[in-house]
């Protein structure tokens, strides 16, 4: 089913070329703008399901995006996020993820030209879950070694897959094992890391955040 969507890129390329994937993917763009501050004040008379926005765009090419994400999640709590950078920004990722709302995601530009890469996220955010970029995920596990340490090498990879938000069924396939398997992975981590196994994709991805976020 489409979802609508707004988008807000400053480069008019990677704009066109965005709105033309989700077109071509069923998805109804209902507003593509260049800047944050006229996705802002465009959004209260479209009332999109998801809002597509880069992290840097003008004046600063700071972080506009995040704060732009962060108000519209104030002014509109249901609306969906996704979050696009040229770059791992893990820090802008944690911070639009530390409400603890669900319902966002962030990727790298990359993404977006896989076509399915981007329809399967857009569908995830909008169910209500959050995506990580695969190389996000990395980096925020490559920077804590103490707690991960009691970790096998198979607990390691069920995390990653966990954090990117897959469901227990998609981590047995990407890995080649029973779901039997990953759910003792899955009890055996979240004992390892003192975190309640809640049962839900999105706040398996909440509990690996807090954890990197703790141990800061």
């Amino acid at each position: 089913m489409g979802v609508r969507v707004v988008v807000a890129d400053d480069s008019v390329l990677l704009r066109e070329g965005l709105v033309r994937v989700l077109e071509e993917a069923g998805h109804e763009v209902i507003g593509a703008f260049g800047d944050a501050h006229a996705l802002l004040g465009a959004v209260p008379e479209l009332h999109p399901d998801l809002a597509v926005l880069d992290v840097r765009m003008p004046p600063t090419f700071r972080d506009e995006g995040v704060r732009a994400a962060i108000e519209l999640r104030r002014r509109e709590p249901g609306i969906g996020i996704l979050l696009l950078s040229q770059y791992v920004e893990v820090a802008y990722a944690q911070e639009l993820l530390g409400a603890g709302q669900g319902r966002v995601g962030y990727l790298l530009k990359d993404r977006v030209a896989s076509l399915a890469e981007l329809d399967d996220a857009i569908s995830r955010i909008v169910g209500g879950g959050t995506v990580l970029d695969p190389e996000v995920v990395a980096q925020l596990i490559g920077r804590r070694h103490d707690p991960l340490a009691t970790l096998t090498p198979r607990e390691r990879e069920v995390l990653q897959l966990m954090a990117e938000g897959r469901s227990n069924g998609a981590i047995a396939e990407a890995l080649f094992i029973g779901v039997g398997a990953v759910e003792k992975n899955v009890t055996s981590i979240f004992g390892k890391l003192a975190f309640e196994d809640s049962g839900t994709d999105h706040r398996r991805v909440l509990a690996v955040l807090a954890w990197l976020q703790a141990a800061a």
